[in-house]
């Protein structure tokens, strides 16, 4: 299987959350994962926010290990633009859908914004 493991199951793992255990089956697993340029963004500025640049570039490291980086195309974008109109979704979480479409991924999450999506594993309560 391929996922899409989301910013918010990072930053849960990492925060040693409630749900740290369930985002580390997919983080410590073995499926492929991909991860939307987005998600980098979102992830880099957390640990930015929370610590300092060095943790931030560390923890971009590790992300960038454990995943293959989508960028957001033009095909990327004009269907995210078209998951916003029609899902409602913010425009960063309909560019994270998108990139997991594109490579038939399913998004592990615990994000309100991805609960009830057919294309997500959704790992919070």
């Amino acid at each position: 299987m391929t996922v899409l493991i989301d910013s918010w199951s990072w930053i849960e793992y990492w925060k040693g959350s409630r749900y740290a255990e369930k985002a580390a089956e997919y983080i410590e697993g073995t499926d492929t994962a991909v991860l939307s340029t987005v998600n980098l963004a979102e992830i880099y500025f957390s640990v930015l926010r929370d610590y300092d640049e060095k943790k931030a570039r560390e923890k971009a490291d590790t992300v960038r290990k454990r995943s293959f980086l989508i960028p957001v195309d033009e095909q990327i974008a004009v269907d995210a633009a078209r998951l916003k109109h029609s899902l409602k979704l913010p425009l960063a979480d309909s560019i994270i859908l998108a990139t997991a479409r594109t490579r038939n991924a399913k998004i592990v999450s615990g994000d309100k914004d991805f609960k009830g999506l057919p294309d997500t594993l959704f790992i919070a309560d």
